[in-house]
């Protein structure tokens, strides 16, 4: 990447002091981009998400990877429930969605209380021998006893297919008959997943991120604190594919010393460490052991450390800076927070990133793990909070006295809670995924990119007035 005019700018940027210049380009479509990373990590797409409690659970982990992408399980989670997720996360189908399942006994109060947990929304209603006997939406619950049993509002199944049937197929016979959701089911007739229209098409647009077994892929993180060798080995033995050390403040000797504790296992698994700001902070990691190094203080939309501290550094120099040194010494960045919009993805990745995490964004969809509430305007959202808010630091301490719990929570650097609406048009995290992607596919066109590599190699960046991006935003509604 190099600045217009070859003017390395005197003070540091975030992503919306910057724009990329369009440049001659050979690449003629944007599904002749390739989105994979190069960081060892596997993923397709350079999407990861936060390890964040309020975000990253299994229902986001096994749909993200799905698409490509990569979900860190949160430190605060126990080791034997991170275990389940994992499991759980391996042993999902590649193509088709995980269902909800219901007895036919169950009543439409339980299945409008679940129905809300996929973006699909629909259940599958299941008989003894784990065999689809209908389906129910959410249609079909309106203005229903509450009491009344599912085998009583089901439809048939219009769409049955094989487990194995190719996407295309399976989006034909649903134009076909018209139908919204296609079942699959294995050789014995047993219920595997179900698939949409949509996600028929995205199957053909992503590849899942898998692991050498063919399983999807998951990470999960450990924080500094306590024995972080027999916690990352636990991480290790559950099957994670990835390993992340995770603290506020990375450029110190506690994360030296856990970096060590991790590389003293010989993990056959990439290993991130972060967050740090700078170029000492990043060769910091890299030689105590970092293969990816996470970058960024302050940006998160949950977090209040700048406003608290004065402490941070504008994302997109950070991630410029630490992204130089990470490859000079052979290793990699992931830009974590601050992105509000598919521009600041692909300009992260212009900046040397080889993933982007994203946290926030991905709160207010129906993949993340929080109830599914409404306003008093009728408005669906999910609540998010920082993980250095009042509320993390209570759950990560509740092992502890009343007393240290007390003065540990009279300091936070984070939101407690928040209000993530679902966006009508883009509810579910797909739906943002589709967004993104096609942002920095397109983005990579217009720098005449085929690959990641090739877009920061050949990115042209120049400088803004708050004009300049105000004048780049759509105007929905008119003057």
């Amino acid at each position: 990447m190099r600045f217009l005019d070859d003017r390395v700018p005197s003070h540091d940027l975030t992503y919306d002091d910057v724009f990329m210049v369009p440049r001659r380009s050979s690449v003629g479509s944007r599904y002749d981009v390739d989105l994979a990373t190069d960081d060892g990590t596997g993923t397709t797409i350079p999407i990861v998400v936060a390890n964040m409690t309020a975000i990253a659970g299994k229902r986001m982990a096994e749909t993200v990877a799905r698409r490509g992408g990569l979900v860190v399980i949160p430190q605060d989670i126990p080791a034997s429930v991170v275990s389940d997720v994992v499991a759980f996360v391996k042993t999902r189908h590649l193509v088709l969605d995980t269902p909800i399942q219901l007895r036919p006994d169950q009543t439409v109060a339980e299945v409008l209380s679940l129905i809300p947990k996929r973006s699909h929304r629909a259940a599958v209603v299941v008989d003894d021998q784990h065999r689809p006997v209908g389906v129910v939406l959410e249609d079909d619950c309106v203005e229903v006893d509450r009491f009344a049993q599912a085998h009583q509002v089901m439809r048939p199944v219009e769409v049955l297919v094989d487990e194995d049937t190719e996407p295309r197929k399976a989006f034909d016979a649903l134009d076909d008959a018209r139908a919204t959701l296609a079942v699959g089911v294995d050789r014995d007739g047993r219920l595997v997943g179900v698939l949409t229209r949509t996600g028929a098409l995205r199957a053909t647009l992503y590849r899942p991120a898998v692991d050498d077994t063919g399983s999807l892929r998951i990470a999960a993180a450990v924080g500094v604190n306590g024995d972080v060798g027999a916690k990352a080995r636990a991480l290790l033995d559950a099957g994670v594919d990835c390993l992340v050390v995770d603290t506020a403040h990375g450029h110190q000797d506690r994360m030296v010393e856990a970096l060590q504790a991790v590389r003293a296992l010989d993990p056959p698994v990439p290993v991130v460490a972060g967050n740090v700001v700078d170029a000492d902070g990043t060769r910091a990691l890299v030689e105590a052991g970092a293969d990816i190094v996470k970058v960024g203080v302050g940006p998160g939309a949950m977090c209040t450390t700048r406003m608290m501290t004065g402490v941070g550094r504008p994302q997109f120099s950070a991630v410029l800076a630490c992204a130089e040194a990470a490859h000079d010494l052979g290793a990699h960045v992931w830009a974590d927070g601050g992105v509000r919009h598919p521009r600041d993805v692909a300009l992260a990745l212009a900046a040397g990133a080889s993933s982007v995490m994203i946290g926030s964004w991905f709160a207010g969809t129906h993949e993340s793990p929080g109830d599914l509430l409404e306003d008093a305007h009728g408005r669906p959202f999910k609540v998010s909070f920082g993980m250095a808010s009042a509320r993390a630091v209570a759950s990560r301490t509740s092992s502890e006295s009343a007393f240290d719990r007390a003065r540990k929570g009279l300091y936070e650097e984070g939101i407690s809670s928040s209000r993530m609406y679902l966006e009508p048009t883009r509810p579910g995290v797909e739906d943002l995924l589709d967004q993104i992607s096609a942002g920095v596919r397109s983005a990579c066109t217009y720098a005449g990119a085929a690959t990641l590599a090739e877009l920061h190699e050949r990115a042209v960046v120049g400088v803004q007035s708050a004009a300049g991006f105000h004048e780049g935003r759509p105007l929905p509604a008119g003057w």
